[in-house]
């Protein structure tokens, strides 16, 4: 047996009550941001749908927020890739003004009717709340990467209720091919604690009904790769669409307040004109149809086209909740056409699409699991992996980086 010295047990004990400590920190911090924020999102999602006339005040409301970040906070304008890009390459602590932009951005967002989501806000706010306790402890580099990594995890987690997902979603975000397995016990204590501490705030998650899965069969797993196929390209074609779209307003609108202006008010005039109310906010509603019923076959596309319309003329928010509306309603959709019950598709492509957008095999598929049951493990990774491999090397993260290629084809770029 291996003998071990006193003193380098006392090391791991302190190590141990040092990461546990400063995660429970972080997890006061980032669960209890997410819990404001959640009660803000409902207060603004309720206020919105009680008084469809503030659709008209989207553009004024893009304006205004990007008024305030041209002026007040471009040094946080990057959002989620810069607590990526610090984690890779440290150079300053996060400004702490990037929570409370990102809270009233996405409020406002949501408040007027934009099609945004809310991970990017939470992960947002944990990573900028979490990088304060640098200062205050002085980190040295090593361990300032580990806490921003526990603020992402603290975030996600506490927004959607899936600790386990959360934890794993920072180890496996930052690059591809490759986890930071060093910070897991940060990450997952932080992830853990902050979603406790969401829930003592009082906060709610919504419930998604996918019923007793099916038993495994072989034409179930053939379905799980063919429906993976098409999430995959699907969240392909989110990620590059929407950073196309904001290049593309990039280049011919120089004054970022216009953007949101401009792109609010096509939003708003194509909400009101054509009753496509569906599509915007969270969508959460929807979400709940898919498992219940089958929707119209062009839902997806609806909800794909308005966040990256919101997205891409800059307002403020996250992906991650749209592509669970655009994984979900396609699910619905493509499940007739396989032969696999809609409950079931609906929920593999509610976090498979996510999986291929995000580069997040297992994250997704550890949240399928916390939502709707460990049965549907099995379906939920084998959607979740093709569909990361069929997403190529793009993602909704711009500043993940290609450690390793997915596959050894050689028509893939590195």
């Amino acid at each position: 047996m291996p003998h071990f010295e006193p003193s380098f047990k006392l090391g791991l004990l302190r190590e141990l009550a040092k990461w546990l400590a400063l995660a429970a920190l972080v997890a006061a911090l980032a669960g209890s941001a997410s819990a404001l924020f959640l009660l803000a999102l409902d207060w603004a999602t309720r206020t919105r749908e009680a008084n469809r006339w503030l659709m008209w005040g989207l553009p004024v409301a893009g304006f205004c927020v990007g008024w305030l970040y041209l002026k007040f906070g471009q040094h946080v304008q990057a959002g989620s890739d810069l607590l990526i890009d610090e984690i890779h390459d440290p150079k300053k602590v996060v400004p702490l003004r990037m929570a409370p932009f990102v809270l009233g951005g996405t409020v406002i967002s949501h408040l007027f009717g934009a099609s945004v989501g809310r991970e990017g806000t939470a992960v947002q706010m944990g990573g900028a709340l979490a990088d304060q306790l640098t200062h205050l402890f002085k980190l040295n580099a090593l361990d300032r990467r580990m806490v921003l990594m526990a603020g992402i995890s603290a975030g996600f987690a506490s927004v959607f209720g899936t600790p386990l997902a959360g934890a794993v979603f920072a180890l496996e975000v930052l690059a591809l091919g490759r986890m930071r397995l060093d910070a897991l016990l940060p990450c997952l204590a932080a992830a853990v604690m902050a979603d406790q501490v969401g829930l003592w705030w009082g906060v709610q998650h919504t419930h998604y009904m996918a019923g007793a899965m099916p038993d495994i069969t072989a034409w179930l797993l053939v379905a799980m790769v063919l429906a993976g196929v098409v999430f995959g390209l699907t969240g392909k074609l989110f990620a590059e669409c929407t950073h196309a779209l904001i290049a593309w307003m990039a280049q011919r609108i120089t004054y970022a307040p216009l953007r949101p202006l401009l792109g609010g008010a096509v939003i708003a005039t194509v909400v009101m004109w054509g009753n496509c109310d569906r599509y915007i906010g969270l969508g959460i509603a929807v979400m709940v149809e898919a498992f219940a019923q089958p929707l119209a076959p062009t839902d997806f596309l609806g909800k794909m086209i308005f966040t990256i319309a919101s997205l891409g003329s800059g307002f403020k928010g996250g992906e991650v909740t749209p592509l669970f509306y655009i994984g979900a309603t396609l699910g619905n959709a493509l499940a007739p056409l396989l032969d696999v019950p809609f409950p079931l598709l609906a929920a593999v492509g509610f976090v498979a699409v996510f999986a291929g957008a995000a580069n997040t095999p297992i994250a997704s598929t550890l949240m399928a699991m916390e939502l709707f049951g460990a049965q549907i493990g099995v379906f939920a990774a084998l959607a979740c992996v093709t569909s990361y491999i069929c997403s190529g090397h793009s993602g909704i993260y711009r500043a993940q980086r290609g450690v390793h290629r997915k596959t050894d084809a050689r028509s893939e770029s590195s």
